[in-house]
């Protein structure tokens, strides 16, 4: 039963990371509440939907073509920040992260909602041309860390700070926030693997399941429409967030 949950948690985070992103309010908790300790269960989440990042970026291949070479600068910071992050992860006790997971999924959750609005508001931001690729540096290692420690909303993060960028195109920003994203789950994988914090039976469990709600998700999409899918993972994020506040 434990295994059927988790292959069912991983199918549906695939198909919302496909359809709309926030896979990881569904995956992670449902590890949690399987009684996986809450920081395994995040470095557990974080390996096995690592490889969606890859699958995104394979899916926006050609859209990367065609992407302004320097925007590449921006993968240093992500690597620096994911390693920062799960390093930081490491050194929590389970205790105190046990405390700050509904305020983690609570965040993400309002961060998720309140998308469009922030990439409005940082897209209108008065900076000088200068200082946009360093806004976006620092910007992007901020992101870097929170994604190696938690990383739920961090795609709603970096499309704002492309935005500042002045980037337009949606894929190709898609495509980039994908390759910035994968590199920022390697490093922070392959750092929590090291440090012996994988459930190796949840997560390959969870990456079957996410790969196949990953293939689904497309088709999902068209049939029930993206604006429902956020409102769905709207309503499990403030959920599970509640759920978990009651526990404490």
């Amino acid at each position: 039963m434990h295994q059927l949950i988790v292959i069912a948690a991983g199918i549906a985070a695939g198909a919302i990371n496909s359809m709309a992103g926030g896979g990881t309010l569904v995956s992670f908790p449902t590890l949690i509440w399987l009684g996986v300790p809450s920081v395994v269960s995040n470095a557990t989440n974080t390996v096995a939907l690592w490889p969606g990042s890859l699958a995104g970026l394979w899916g926006y291949r050609r859209e990367m073509r065609g992407a302004d070479p320097r925007v590449y600068i921006l993968i240093v910071p992500s690597l620096i920040g994911g390693l920062a992050g799960a390093m930081l992860l490491r050194r929590t006790p389970t205790a105190v992260f046990d405390r700050l997971v509904p305020i983690l999924i609570l965040f993400a959750t309002c961060l998720f909602m309140a998308q469009e609005p922030i990439q409005r508001r940082l897209t209108r931001m008065d900076l000088a041309p200068s200082h946009h690729r360093t806004f976006a540096l620092l910007f992007q290692l901020l992101v870097g860390i929170y994604g190696g420690y938690f990383g739920a909303g961090i795609g709603i993060l970096m499309l704002a700070a492309l935005s500042v960028m002045g980037h337009t195109d949606i894929h190709q920003m898609n495509g980039i926030k994908n390759l910035l994203a994968f590199c920022m789950n390697a490093i922070a994988a392959l750092y929590l693997i090291s440090a012996n914090l994988v459930s190796w039976p949840d997560a390959f469990v969870l990456a079957i399941g996410a790969v196949i709600g990953g293939v689904a998700g497309a088709g999902m999409a068209r049939r029930i429409g993206r604006t429902a899918v956020r409102r769905i993972v709207i309503g499990i994020g403030f959920a599970m967030a509640l759920s978990l506040m009651l526990r404490l």
